[in-house]
């Protein structure tokens, strides 16, 4: 007999879907439409999904988007899409690499305040971004934050870094804190609550994720992560269930209630987030910041409601009031 039979009610954690399907990324949309578009340079875009999702951002009103790539593909791209590229700002670039060196010249040159990945390598992108001196490095290490509208859960979930940086050291886990902050003050949390994950919540010397993770939170109460409250080790039973951390007797203010989830590494972040997507039905946004402009690295698989949505992360970002983390 089912726990539905039985009258029972299901757990916690059972996949009851609590909110329509992306309706909290819809939100950010809605609230980046009343701000002015940001003009992004979209890279290399020669396939049908970059246009689609590109031009669907513009339809929005979040982007003025300014594509760059070889005129002929990116021409047989908007055929093949049905689109028109009539009053599109179109830079000619001879190839993929190019493409990445032409954007990251026109936001040094302030003609751009953002960069979406078309179709090219992420690789091939972040060279030309992190590249000494002709770059767009700042002090911040580069790192990716996911957002997650998972309808099982309570509201936006970030998770960080699941893209760029694959074995952090403490550091480098410091800045990744540091974006995933920025980020949530830029649309509206005042004071996040960041998880930091390992696979236990004590601190185990054989375990090197914990040690960095309590010395994580020491850095918050130092201030030199500011803007957030910040706990760990957590493992993910007890970072997201109340009920879980209750049982084993963790006082925390963020247990049960995280807005970021901060990954041990990128294996690890990046397994998460896909989980989240396949097996809770989450709608996904994500941006790349650190740098001197936010960038939207869209996947192969992402759809036009993705582009648009991390097109808004984006555009909400870029539009954010200044403040130290």
């Amino acid at each position: 007999m089912s726990e539905c039979d039985s009258g029972k009610a299901p757990p916690p954690w059972s996949a009851v879907f609590a909110r329509p399907r992306g309706a909290l990324l819809q939100e950010l949309v809605t609230r980046a439409q009343s701000l002015p578009p940001i003009r992004m340079g979209v890279v290399h875009p020669c396939d049908r999904p970059s246009l689609e999702g590109a031009l669907a951002a513009r339809d929005k009103g979040l982007i003025v988007p300014t594509l760059i790539g070889p005129c002929k593909k990116m021409e047989a791209a908007a055929r093949e899409a049905g689109v028109s590229l009539e009053d599109v700002d179109i830079v000619e670039a001879p190839h993929s690499h190019a493409a990445a060196d032409q954007a990251v010249e026109l936001v040094r040159r302030g003609k751009l305040h953002a960069i979406m990945k078309g179709a090219l390598h992420t690789d091939e992108l972040m060279a030309a971004v992190v590249r000494d001196g002709t770059g767009l490095r700042t002090d911040r290490r580069i790192s990716h934050v996911f957002v997650i509208d998972a309808p099982t859960y309570h509201k936006l979930l970030f998770v960080t870094d699941a893209a760029i940086n694959i074995a952090p050291a403490l550091d480098i886990k410091r800045d990744i804190v540091r974006n995933a902050v920025d980020l949530a003050h830029a649309i509206g949390m005042e004071r996040p609550k960041v998880a930091i994950l390992s696979a236990v919540e004590t601190v185990e010397a054989k375990i090197p994720s914990t040690v960095e993770a309590a010395a994580l939170c020491k850095m918050a109460d130092r201030g030199q992560i500011a803007g957030a409250i910040l706990d760990g080790p957590l493992a993910f039973d007890n970072a997201i269930s109340r009920d879980a951390a209750d049982a084993k007797h963790i006082a925390s203010e963020v247990a049960g209630d995280p807005d970021i989830l901060v990954a041990p590494d990128l294996e690890s972040g990046n397994i998460l987030a896909k989980q989240l997507v396949f097996l809770a039905g989450a709608d996904t946004a994500g941006v790349v910041l650190g740098a001197r402009v936010p960038i939207v690295l869209t996947s192969r698989a992402d759809d036009v409601k993705s582009r648009v949505a991390s097109s808004a992360l984006a555009q909400l970002f870029a539009h954010r009031p200044r403040t130290a983390t």
